[in-house]
């Protein structure tokens, strides 16, 4: 593949890159460097992509690695906005115009919010969320079931 495709491509993907990273870390600076360190690991492993087809599901698995790194690394730290200092983290930009449904994406579990963002915001098929999460097919379709029925929850 050549730098220009790879650009391309990463063009392509760069606003569905932005709202899954932002639905998981809530933070505009986190988001910018978890899509940024997830393109540049795609370039570098580059030659690790078996088919060029699978490029969007393939980096975005890199970044769920990259956000669920920083993730680990943010628990571990206590940082000023924990502490009580700081500003308010933004909310999620999403297609999603209803402000109660996304504060009520925000309080799901990362699990359920994460099958329910790639599959209803994004659009990626069951088959797809299984090559990008690494979990079975019938996981996904709980994940989802729970989710939807969390959601209603929080929206009633």
């Amino acid at each position: 593949m050549t730098k220009e495709k790879f650009s391309e491509l990463v063009l392509e993907c760069e606003a569905t890159l932005y709202r899954i990273s932002m639905s998981m870390l809530k933070n505009e600076s986190d988001c910018e460097d978890a899509v940024q360190t997830a393109i540049l690991t795609a370039f570098e492993k580059l030659s690790t992509l078996k088919k060029e087809e699978f490029f969007k599901t393939w980096l975005v698995r890199i970044l769920i690695n990259v956000c669920n790194k920083q993730l680990k690394n943010r628990s571990r730290i206590v940082g000023m906005d924990e502490a009580g200092y700081g500003a308010k983290e933004p909310s999620v930009p999403s297609p999603v115009n209803n402000t109660e449904i996304r504060l009520a994406l925000e309080k799901l579990p990362l699990k359920y919010r994460n099958v329910i963002v790639l599959y209803y915001i994004e659009g990626f098929s069951i088959s797809e969320i299984k090559k990008i999460i690494l979990i079975p097919e019938g996981t996904i379709k709980s994940r989802l079931s729970k989710g939807r029925s969390l959601l209603r929850q929080y929206l009633e």
